[in-house]
């Protein structure tokens, strides 16, 4: 089991801040999405980008990896945990649930052996509901449906209705801890697994769509994925980066009414990499008079 450097899968230092994590995930999961990649080995780095993510999103994972970080390890070593670590962290601390059901989605070993089904590392009392939480897709959460996980060596299917939301919970009664009397209820806390296209706030859900100079300066019709499939956007002339389009109805479900889904336009230059490109380019230059610093 080799021990990764989520810092450099990403891109950032360590330093780095919660903005530029997310902004180093989303350009990366776009890069290597497999559904829009062609190239070697994307699928792999996609996987690998969503799993640093995972642990650099959350300040309790990130906390616990530079701590083990600081140990001086190196990516692709051999990892061997060091005196006083377990599963969940050092000194006994971990998380506070006992098992992540779902989170992994394809993460490595080495994801597994720091954060999978972390136990507490304190005694558990012998009556009392078990919690866990339940990582669940984006397109799970629209759609609803359901979900097999695994608890103790049993199999257990649990229904997710359409629209739950993080921190709400399910309770599968009888399902928690067993022996020596009644069984106890398993309680399991939604959790949203990162998205490579999308990001939620409440019901609406986020998405980024690039464009080309023209595009945006003459106005266009674009096909933007949604979480109940792509649909036809018309983008007014003269947008720019940071222009907001709304496909109402298009976010999460929910009562009294389903979410948006906020479409923020990416204005982005292509590269001149020919000398007529650049010939174009440099004709822009004299047609407009403009200074990006001062618009």
């Amino acid at each position: 089991m080799q021990f990764k450097d989520y810092y450099e899968i990403l891109g950032v230092e360590p330093t780095a801040g919660e903005a530029e994590i997310k902004t180093a995930y989303r350009r990366l999961a776009r890069k290597f999405h497999p559904d829009v990649s062609k190239e070697k080995g994307a699928e792999e780095r996609f996987k690998a980008v969503n799993e640093a993510y995972e642990v650099l999103r959350d300040k309790d994972k990130r906390a616990e990896y530079d701590q083990l970080r600081a140990h001086g390890y190196r990516p692709g070593e051999e990892f061997r945990p060091p005196p006083g670590f377990h599963p969940g962290g050092f000194g006994g601390n971990g998380f506070r649930f006992e098992q992540d059901f779902g989170s992994g989605g394809g993460f490595s070993d080495f994801f597994e052996s720091l954060f999978g089904g972390g136990r507490t590392g304190r005694a558990q009392p012998p009556q009392g509901d078990v919690r866990a939480k339940l990582a669940i897709t984006l397109e799970q959460a629209y759609t609803g449906g359901k979900q097999r996980i695994n608890v103790d060596g049993r199999t257990l299917e649990v229904n997710v209705p359409a629209g739950i939301a993080p921190g709400q919970v399910i309770r599968l009664a009888g399902q928690g801890r067993r022996g020596g009397g009644p069984a106890s209820d398993l309680l399991l806390e939604i959790d949203y697994r990162p998205h490579g296209e999308f990001e939620v706030d409440g019901r609406n859900v986020l998405y980024t769509l690039p464009l080309a100079p023209w595009q945006a300066a003459l106005g266009a019709t674009v096909s933007v994925p949604t979480l109940g499939g792509a649909v036809e956007l018309r983008v007014p002339a003269d947008s720019d980066t940071g222009r907001k389009l709304r496909l109402r109805g298009r976010g999460l479900p929910g009562k009294p009414a389903a979410g948006d889904q906020i479409v923020e336009i990416e204005v982005r230059a292509p590269r001149a990499d020919t000398e007529a490109q650049k010939e174009l380019y440099r004709q822009m230059s004299d047609a407009f008079d403009f200074d990006p610093r001062k618009a």
